[in-house]
Formats: C-alpha cells, sequence, structure tokens
C-alpha cells in the first residue's frame, strides 16, 4: 500500500483499515506460531502499512485540533 493510496481515504475509513489491518497481523502472528505462514515477508509489509495508516491518522488528528 503506498501513501498516495492513503492520502485521500476520511479518519473513518483510516480508522477502519487500521483495525482491518491489525486484525490481519493477528491472523499472521497465529499461522507463524504454529508453523503454517506460507508468506513470512507479509508481517513485515503489514507493520509497515499500518505504521502509514497511523501517521496519517495523526496527521489529520493534529490538523484538526489546531
Amino acid at each position: 500500500m503506498k501513501f498516495a493510496e492513503i492520502k485521500d481515504l476520511t479518519l473513518a475509513e483510516l480508522a477502519a483499515k487500521s483495525r482491518d489491518l491489525r486484525h490481519e497481523m493477528f491472523n499472521l502472528r497465529l499461522q507463524q506460531a504454529s508453523a503454517q505462514l506460507e508468506k513470512p515477508a507479509r508481517l513485515r509489509t503489514l507493520r509497515k502499512d499500518i505504521a502509514r495508516v497511523e501517521t496519517r491518522i495523526s496527521a489529520l488528528s493534529n490538523k484538526a485540533a489546531k
């Protein structure tokens, strides 16, 4: 996921996207614990995607607070 895809989303959409990404991360960690994870690199990309979404949420929150 690129930042360009994220910047047009609303705060509610970003929150939903963050929740979905965290749920997927949880499922992948369960698979990893049971040695059934097929793509270990997906964990890294998910972490980065979550960070991008959370950064955008923070930026929007700070912008709204000013």
